[in-house]
């Protein structure tokens, strides 16, 4: 499921982002934030993190220019029933241009997720991608064959982790 449309989804995905950001900070704390480089080229690379029994893969091919510094973050909610990934570029806005890209999570459901052509840093908004340029499944968030316009600067998803019953 995408970014929630309409005024009841908005409620919903202003109420997931702070829950997002919390296991993003809580994440900083442990050792699950890690720089990278998207390397240009045309080849597929794949850039992983894992935290506790979660992992989140992103999966990528770009073209054009040189590499660039990215990031990703990983968190656990306090209660363990969240997982978030994060991928994004600090300095905002990407100049790559990006052939296809994916973001896999193992161990977690996706329930929220959000590609951005922008990342918001100093006094920039993000800017989301149109709902047509990407899907997302119960594990991943791809670029949709066709109708991606090859930018991307940020992906944020929020998963749901299994529960253990008693």
């Amino acid at each position: 499921m995408a970014a929630p449309s309409g005024s009841r989804g908005r409620g919903l995905w202003a109420a997931l982002v702070p829950a997002a950001l919390l296991c993003l900070a809580r994440a900083a704390e442990q050792p699950s934030a890690a720089e990278f480089d998207v390397r240009p080229g045309g080849g597929v690379h794949a850039f992983s993190r894992s935290l506790e029994d979660y992992t989140c893969t992103f999966t990528y091919s770009a073209q054009g220019g040189t590499n660039e510094q990215w990031q990703m973050n990983v968190g656990v909610s306090e209660d363990n029933q969240l997982f978030s990934c994060s991928v994004w570029r600090p300095q905002g806005k990407s100049y790559l241009f990006f052939t296809q890209f994916k973001a896999e999570v193992k161990g977690a459901k996706i329930e929220h997720a959000m590609a951005y052509s922008q990342a918001a840093v100093g006094g920039q908004s993000d800017i989301p991608l149109k709902q047509e340029e990407f899907e997302v499944t119960e594990t991943t968030v791809a670029h949709r064959e066709g109708k991606f316009r090859f930018e991307l600067s940020k992906l944020m998803i929020v998963a749901r982790t299994p529960r253990d019953e008693l």
